[in-house]
């Protein structure tokens, strides 16, 4: 099925693949480059949806993975779909799930129909088939809906990875063909783990089929950041110019800011948001761990200069206390702070593509953030994925 116009490729910069354009949807335009806090079960951790909204953002992320299993997607659009019944005025995309093909790997047996899997909230079995997944982002209602794709596990072998990347071919055919709405714009995701010639063949095939949008997946599971950005370049310059771009689970500000340098558009992650939880503030020179003692006497905001409620509220002293103290308020001020700070962040960039300055800010983005240590980044990033469905 055709989509409407969706996306307008506004500027590009002449010394970098860095672009501005704009998202038309049904629940609103966003400005693009933009950054999308995920609220896997329809809801941000910790924030209501107008808190959100009030921080600026104007797109979320849902998933119908976990809508399915709790609270149901017939519920759900008995209550009057996802917008009405999380009450958010925005744009939504939902992921389809295939991520948690990936993540549930014990739980689950893939096969060209489909996949069977357990839930790992009680056990019960269910199939999951790309028609199903189409059936259910229709009844939840997103602006942007995904196909159902099989993601690789880094370090598994070309032969696997091949394998699934033919899988997430015919299974992407069988999405577009099951899609019913043409207010939904259905995005196809490219695979390909870390090797270019099959990256090359997924976007190629992908491509051919005249999608809405090409998203990137597979990527920032484990393998090191060099191999992120060296696909994210490769695979990005193989995509429709007047297509959107989207980066798949991705939300460092150092990782958006190269993303965005080779092309990309759009950007989620649990990330801004689980750190928040764990007491890691984003400042323009990186992160900060508010539970540090140097915190504890301290009466400025953590990061000086920003204007979210956070900082022009509160000490980087009460934050501390907050902290120390497990206080529930600690972990939503510090996510109101680091969405604010993406937020921020995203705008910043959008004004120096427009202004043909992206450049000169991203060498001084650079010579101000302190990025963390990339051996710490692996580790945490295992210890995260080991452990990762307590963050959905």
């Amino acid at each position: 099925m055709a989509e409407q116009s969706h996306f307008h490729l506004r500027q590009t910069c002449p010394d970098s693949g860095a672009r501005a354009g704009e998202l038309r949807m049904v629940h609103g335009s966003v400005a693009t480059p933009v950054f999308l806090p995920v609220g896997s079960h329809g809801a941000v951790k910790t924030l209501t949806p107008g808190e959100v909204w009030d921080i600026g953002m104007r797109m979320v992320l849902a998933n119908a993975y976990h809508l399915y299993l709790r609270p149901g997607i017939e519920t759900v659009a008995v209550m009057g779909g996802l917008h009405k019944f999380m009450d958010w005025g925005g744009a939504l995309l939902t992921d389809s799930g295939g991520y948690q093909i990936f993540s549930l790997a014990p739980l689950r047996r893939v096969s060209d129909q489909g996949v069977t899997f357990r839930s790992h909230i009680d056990g019960s079995q269910h199939f999951l088939t790309p028609e199903r997944v189409m059936q259910y982002q229709v009844a939840l209602g997103a602006d942007i809906i995904m196909v159902l794709d099989e993601c690789p596990a880094y370090g598994d072998s070309p032969e696997k990875v091949r394998e699934a990347m033919m899988r997430t071919h015919r299974w992407a055919e069988r999405c577009q063909q099951a899609q019913e709405r043409d207010d939904q714009a259905l995005y196809a995701i490219v695979q390909g783990g870390v090797f270019p010639d099959l990256r090359r063949q997924s976007a190629e095939y992908l491509t051919a089929l005249d999608f809405a949008g090409y998203a990137i997946g597979g990527l920032s599971i484990g393998e090191p950041k060099e191999k992120t950005l060296a696909i994210v370049e490769e695979t990005a310059a193989l995509l429709p110019e007047d297509k959107p771009r989207y980066l798949m689970g991705v939300g460092s500000p150092e990782d958006i800011v190269e993303g965005v340098a080779r092309g990309i558009d759009l950007f989620d992650s649990t990330l801004p948001t689980r750190v928040a939880r764990n007491g890691a503030l984003f400042t323009g020179q990186g992160r900060r761990n508010i539970r540090n003692a140097a915190f504890s006497r301290m009466e400025q905001p953590v990061d000086h200069g920003c204007g979210c409620v956070t900082c022009r509220t509160f000490s980087s002293a009460y934050l501390h206390h907050l902290f120390k103290s497990e206080e529930l308020l600690g972990l939503r001020l510090a996510t109101i702070h680091n969405l604010y700070f993406m937020r921020s962040l995203m705008d910043r960039i959008r004004s120096a593509i427009v202004d043909s300055t992206f450049r000169a800010f991203r060498d001084d983005f650079w010579a101000n953030y302190q990025p963390t240590d990339e051996a710490t980044r692996l580790d945490q990033k295992q210890k995260w994925l080991k452990g990762r469905e307590k963050d959905f």
